[in-house]
């Protein structure tokens, strides 16, 4: 295969979630195996972010994760014995700080529906704030909230700043218990929601921690005689161990559940109250790898949905979380009708690629009549000569006309123009591999440690609205200039920018086609903590925390050998998240393909995909 530059192009791994690992220092990327293309050369530096494993290179984050899960089986284990001393909430709740997924005033409730939405719909998401890790809770907070975003509105809060009568406004309710009360942590859940989630006939969905104060606080018996299970004889270790779950079935598909020893925190084993009591519809069953058994991993009575972990830590793209992403549709759309449908984009297309490859994919795609999407960096940029002899070379799509023609002729056999960054590089500094386009990061900086982990530093220094402006208006010159119209989606590249730039790429573009970033501070209308952020996949269109509709990359791209730590992402690789991402009623399967491969495992990842049965559509087509 011929390669234009003289060395094998980077591939960009795809990006899983380490939702708690993504805290304080960034998403480690370590560089490993090597792998070739044909002709033997040396690859370049990979694309993706590593998400399973403890990834955070910060010590203090990864010592975060770690002693969070420990504090947490410990209150659990005092709860066993009967020496968790809970403190109540206090009456007087404090005054909310921000009623919407973005920081704005609080009489202000944002919206965050998406396009794909029925009107009316609104969800009210309550989260944790206390504690040495309260933090996390804005985390998940946020994740929740682009979730509910594919539905219709959303409003975001503090727990503690819940008050009487409030979940009767919403659609349903969700809270999300990550800080686990107890001991010199006053319970901050007012009673009020306690009470208001065990009277209200609205669908209140309850994951992870603390329902056993809601027990409690209505009284044991009543809880058991409207839902049919005792949460205060529930916990999350068995015999003195959480086990090991590695696997959680739902709807007849075996998701994955793949979390670094020690810092597993368990999943609740329900206590079912049976005979005598209203029946608990088990909706998820967990496996545990080393004894075999099966436990609740989601159930339902009445109007309360209970998810017994926080389902986004250490998540792959066949992961357990695509459960939880399927049942919100039982409280915010539960007439929705079953529908798959599947997407492709060509990745990393510069004005340096080589024409025929790409006509190449174009005819294979068009003989298949597959619309699909293609991600154009319009200047290419090699400031160092790395790859020129020494030589810097720029090289515009206006001086690629070969390039442009092919992308024309692209437009006229289904494929749907994207901008992928302006440069998709930084300057003439390594960032963190070469300064080339395709190599480095463009809108966040990153350097290598000594062990080959790809450190995310943060924004640049002069990252404002008005830099990341510039370098989106200087894309759109260089398409006109090209004779390209100009595209209405974007893809972040290497999925990584600051809060400020995302909100840019809002204003810009009618979506964004990527794996976003979500930073601390978006929610409590603080200010925006670059070094805690949360990274996210979907498995449909959202409406997110940035007001952006966000439109689904949630099956990774064909790697042919292991790379950067990772395995060979091969097409049977691919077909299998399609397969476990079925379990979404009306889900996508959404990957990318480099140009510079072979077309066969493209043809072998669409047969599949089809086989399952997948429509393929465009880019414009998923939001709806």
């Amino acid at each position: 295969m011929k390669n234009v530059r003289g060395r094998t192009p980077v591939s960009r791994v795809s990006l899983v979630l380490a939702v708690t690992t993504a805290l304080l220092g960034g998403v480690a990327l370590s560089t490993g195996a090597e792998a070739v293309t044909k002709g033997g050369k040396p690859p370049r530096p990979s694309h993706g972010l590593k998400g399973i494993g403890p990834a955070s290179t910060s010590t203090t984050g990864t010592e975060d994760l770690m002693a969070w899960g420990a504090a947490r089986l410990e209150n659990d284990r005092e709860r066993h014995a009967h020496q968790l001393t809970i403190t109540p909430a206090t009456a007087a709740a404090p005054k909310a700080t921000v009623e919407g997924p973005s920081a704005r005033p609080l009489d202000a409730a944002a919206d965050t529906s998406a396009s794909s939405t029925s009107a009316g719909t609104s969800t009210l998401v309550l989260y944790d704030t206390t504690g040495p890790y309260g933090y996390l809770g804005e985390l998940y907070a946020m994740a929740i909230a682009n979730l509910a975003g594919h539905f219709g509105t959303v409003t975001s809060k503090p727990v503690s700043a819940y008050t009487a009568g409030m979940v009767e406004q919403y659609s349903a309710t969700i809270y999300i218990g990550s800080t686990y009360y107890g001991g010199s942590i006053p319970d901050a859940v007012p009673a009020a929601f306690y009470q208001d989630a065990m009277t209200t006939g609205k669908p209140i969905n309850w994951i992870g921690d603390n329902v056993w104060n809601m027990a409690n606080a209505v009284g044991i018996e009543n809880f058991k005689k409207k839902y049919g299970w005792d949460p205060t004889n529930s916990y999350f270790e068995t015999n003195g161990s959480v086990g090991r779950i590695n696997q959680v079935t739902y709807k007849n598909q075996s998701l994955t559940r793949k979390i670094p020893t020690g810092y597993d925190g368990g999943v609740l084993h329900p206590a079912l109250s049976g005979g005598g009591y209203p029946q608990v519809t088990q909706l998820a069953q967990a496996t545990d790898a080393i004894t075999g058994n099966t436990s609740p991993w989601a159930i339902r009575s009445a109007n309360l949905t209970y998810v017994g972990e926080i389902p986004f830590s250490y998540v792959s793209e066949s992961d357990r979380v695509i459960a939880f992403e399927d049942l919100l549709f039982d409280a915010l759309a539960p007439a929705t009708t079953e529908r798959h449908r599947a997407f492709v984009r060509l990745e990393d297309i510069s004005p340096k690629s080589d024409p025929t490859e790409l006509r190449t994919m174009a005819d294979y795609l068009a003989s298949q009549n597959i619309p699909y999407g293609i991600n154009v960096i319009p200047v290419y940029a090699d400031p160092k000569g790395v790859y020129n002899n020494g030589k810097p070379e720029t090289v515009t799509l206006a001086q690629a006309p070969q390039v442009v023609a092919v992308l024309q002729y692209m437009l006229q056999h289904g494929a749907v123009l994207m901008n992928h960054g302006y440069t998709h590089q930084y300057n003439n500094v390594n960032n963190p591999y070469t300064a080339v386009t395709g190599d480095d990061f463009e809108f966040f900086r990153a350097h290598i440690d000594a062990a080959n982990n790809v450190i995310y530093d943060g924004p640049h220094a002069e990252d404002s609205p008005a830099w990341a402006q510039n370098r989106v208006t200087s894309a759109f010159a260089a398409f006109a200039a090209a004779g390209l119209p100009k595209p209405a989606l974007w893809t972040t590249p290497h999925y990584a920018a600051s809060a400020a730039d995302y909100q840019v790429f809002g204003q810009n573009y009618t979506a964004r086609l990527e794996r976003p970033l979500y930073f601390a501070g978006t929610l409590s209308g603080g200010t925006v903590n670059p070094g805690r952020y949360i990274g996210q996949f979907f498995p449909y269109a959202v409406k997110d925390v940035y007001g952006t509709t966000v439109l689904p990359e949630n099956i990774g791209n064909y790697e042919p050998l292991p790379f950067n730590n990772h395995p060979a992402r091969l097409p049977a690789d691919l077909i299998a998240s399609a397969k476990a991402n079925l379990a979404v009623r009306d889900g996508v399967a959404s990957f990318f393909y480099h140009p510079y491969y072979d077309v066969t495992p493209l043809q072998q990842t669409i047969d599949g995909i089809k086989a399952l049965g997948y429509t393929f559509v465009g880019p414009t087509d998923l939001a709806k």
